[in-house]
């Protein structure tokens, strides 16, 4: 459980530019980010996210790793800053070291940086499954799980 810090202008656009009241405006934003978190296939039940200056979640998952995929699915969105963690996990693991991605990165760069040998960087990019569809689909700004060697 934590607060975890995003860039707010780069991520994935889940929100449209329409400008509505603000109770519509709020409702729709958190039906699109729970529909994030249902179309990435993360499991996770009791899913409840409120939206204020900052994403708070909350449910229960099995590992930690589904519980940082959840906090990276909600934070790599184009206008969230923050993400306030109050998910539970039944069966916790190590958790994963995040990493903002800086401009001219590649995991294998990353996976060297972190690991000492570029060819691991598909642990990464498994890691990080369903966020990234691709290994040479990331993004300056976004955040990503870098696992225990």
């Amino acid at each position: 459980m934590g607060l975890f810090s995003f860039i707010k202008g780069a991520g994935q656009k889940l929100f449209g530019k329409k400008k509505e009241e603000v109770a519509p405006v709020e409702l729709s934003k958190i039906d699109a980010l729970k529909q994030e978190v249902t179309r990435l296939g993360i499991p996770v039940s009791g899913l409840d996210i409120e939206l204020a200056e900052q994403v708070v979640v909350s449910g229960m998952t099995q590992t930690n790793a589904d519980r940082e995929k959840i906090i990276l699915a909600l934070g790599n969105v184009d206008g969230i800053a923050c993400v306030s963690d109050n998910i539970t996990v039944t069966n916790p693991e190590p958790q994963s070291v995040f990493h903002e991605v800086k401009s001219g990165d590649t995991l294998s760069k990353i996976s060297k940086e972190v690991y000492g040998d570029p060819m691991k960087y598909n642990a990464i990019f498994e890691a990080n499954k369903p966020m990234l569809e691709h290994p040479d689909k990331i993004y300056p700004g976004q955040i990503l799980r870098i696992p225990v060697a």
